[in-house]
């Protein structure tokens, strides 16, 4: 099999689009997180801090000199992705555990027996009698 028959057997298949369509709901959701943290959580919790704004917070490693910018170690912004992230992987978490609680309620559901197997239990029956 050729390695470009490979590819498309591989792009054919329901999961690829699946993935696809993960990524660009997932890009979005991560856009609508960003914002919830830093429009909406952090400044009250900059302000419980006493006014603090995260997004601006670094230190200066080197100041600026004639063209060559500054050195700047923004940790504000680290710890607006860490809440960012936070979310994020908390959400996922409610998602999985939730898609997992409705896959056990379709496990324990029982089946009824097909007809086929109502005949083989009649069977196994008569042969044990």
């Amino acid at each position: 099999m050729s390695l470009l028959q490979e590819f498309k057997e591989f792009a054919m298949k329901g999961n690829v689009a699946d993935m696809a369509i993960g990524i660009i709901i997932g890009a979005a959701f991560g856009k609508i997180v960003t914002s919830v943290v830093n429009d909406v959580i952090m400044p009250p919790l900059g302000l419980l801090i006493g006014g603090v704004d995260f997004s601006d917070k670094a230190i200066v490693l080197r100041a600026a000199i004639d063209k060559t910018p500054a050195v700047v170690l923004k940790y504000g912004a680290f710890i607006n992705t860490i809440v960012d992230f936070t979310i994020v992987a908390f959400a996922i978490f409610l998602v999985i555990k939730g898609m997992n609680a409705l896959r056990k309620k379709q496990e324990t559901a029982p089946t009824a027996p097909t007809t086929s197997e109502k005949l083989l239990t009649e069977i196994r029956d008569l042969l044990k009698k």
